[in-house]
């Protein structure tokens, strides 16, 4: 039996409402992560599938488990709201594995205070696209929120249309992120601000926690969190969609799947959140946005960083001015990775914009030009690409063998996912399972082969052109 801790809740009352659990009618498991029961020692072998269902929908609560909604505020496209929190999400409380403690959190279970009109439910759909991404986004080793359980309702919720309702349990190692220190920010809760640094410091930053300057190394520390996280996604062509700064996490982990995708033909500006439509978090932009939002979480310590306001001013600006460089070291070692490189070689911009390049000209697909290049095929980039690999002694076949740990056959490409929550909304969930066990092997290039439909960018017909939230 999970046996959860309540370390959050250690925090004052005002950081979180309590919530009430529990009254759907027929609780459904579709996939229990039984890996990341393994991997955090959760053993729920003495629970039927049907009990374990009943846990995951909040029906029945696991030992000592007392369900909060925590409280946040937020920009989103730029605008700020005040008070956002966990509107349909519920904290179960921590799970303790290894001296690391992991936050359990059910979403789509109900509304919360923090609901407005909301039902707080969520639909199937969102549910599968949160379990299928988060988890390949943990197997391409980019920092995540994890999935642990998939459930049914047994009750419909009402959007344009009555659809099958759904539970999503995801794991973290924490849910805090820009958001919530901005609530307390606007409240001038300067106290509550200093308490939650605290807070955090000790949770995921604990070796800074007796530096003299430990709120200004807090802050570079999500600073260079942040911009690798990013330079991660860009490196696998991920598109988050709503990058507000209530869905970017203290912690670095990617959080909230809703109009998120992986690119298929590469474009610059590709953008596919169906709410985004002055393209404010398309692909090209996300460096950008990383630093806008890190610049209004540097709002929330001036007061913090130092007593002399001005002094403040001009310490946070300096560090804020750092954030590109971060980002594009991140970014040219992630890309380095990819091209077969061990280090960033000499003069590496240069053939990177020679990738962009070939990339916007040709209008590749993202994922399989990189698998290209290890079928050696002869054009005007490989001449370069060789070039700089015999500069840095490395022969063509070392750098495919690299290049084939690195870079993914297969990926949960849009198409594909929407294909999957179609058939889960017929009834028929063995395509959402299978293709959870295919993305759990991404650099098998036996796929190529074996799965080679879910490899290939999607036809004209199957294009998906925009992506939805899902609340």
């Amino acid at each position: 039996m999970l046996n959860l801790k309540q370390d959050f809740q250690k925090l004052p009352s005002h950081f979180y409402r309590d919530v009430e659990l529990g009254g759907f009618t027929a609780p459904q498991l579709l996939l229990l992560n039984e890996e990341l029961c393994l991997e955090l020692g959760i053993d729920l072998s003495n629970l039927s599938q049907e009990e374990i269902s009943h846990y995951f929908t909040g029906n029945k609560l696991f030992q000592n488990s007392k369900p909060i909604a925590t409280a946040y505020a937020g920009h989103q496209f730029g605008y700020f709201n005040p008070q956002l929190g966990d509107g349909r999400a519920a904290l179960l409380g921590e799970v303790e594995y290894q001296n690391q403690l992991y936050e359990v959190q059910l979403k789509g279970s109900g509304p919360t205070a923090f609901s407005r009109r909301g039902d707080g439910m969520s639909s199937l759909g969102p549910v599968i696209r949160e379990f299928l991404v988060s988890e390949a986004m943990n197997i391409l080793s980019v920092p995540t929120t994890r999935a642990l359980a998939a459930c049914l309702t047994g009750d419909p919720v009402y959007r344009e249309s009555e659809l099958a309702g759904g539970v999503f349990t995801r794991v973290a190692t924490s849910h805090i992120r820009i958001g919530t220190f901005q609530y307390f920010f606007s409240l001038n809760d300067f106290d509550a601000i200093k308490h939650l640094t605290d807070f955090c410091i000790n949770r995921h930053y604990p070796h800074i926690e007796n530096n003299e300057h430990k709120y200004l190394e807090f802050l570079k520390s999500v600073f260079k969190k942040q911009a690798q996280l990013v330079a991660k996604w860009m490196s696998l062509g991920f598109i988050h969609g709503v990058m507000n700064t209530d869905n970017m996490t203290i912690s670095g982990e990617t959080i909230d799947y809703g109009p998120c995708a992986f690119m298929d033909q590469f474009q610059m500006d590709k953008s596919y959140s169906y709410v985004d439509r002055e393209g404010r978090y398309a692909f090209s932009n996300q460096p950008k946005i990383l630093q806008w939002n890190l610049a209004r979480l540097a709002d929330c310590f001036l007061s913090l960083v130092d007593t002399d306001q001005e002094k403040s001013l001009a310490i946070l600006n300096e560090e804020l001015s750092k954030i590109s460089g971060y980002f594009q070291e991140s970014y040219e070692l992630e890309m380095s990775k990819k091209l077969g490189f061990q280090t960033i070689p000499n003069n590496f911009s240069i053939l990177l914009n020679q990738l962009i390049n070939t990339l916007d000209t040709t209008k590749s697909d993202y994922t399989n030009f990189f698998l290209s290049l290890e079928k050696d095929e002869d054009n005007s980039f490989t001449k370069e690409w060789k070039k700089v690999l015999s500069s840095e002694n490395i022969t063509t076949e070392e750098a495919i063998r690299r290049m084939a740990e690195t870079n993914p056959a297969v990926i949960p490409r849009n198409h594909k996912v929407e294909e999957v929550i179609k058939k889960s909304y017929q009834g028929d969930f063995e395509p959402f399972k299978k293709f959870h066990e295919i993305l759990k092997n991404p650099f098998n290039r036996d796929h190529l082969a074996q799965n080679s439909d879910f490899c290939k960018p999607p036809t004209k017909e199957q294009v998906v052109q925009n992506t939805f939230c899902g609340t």
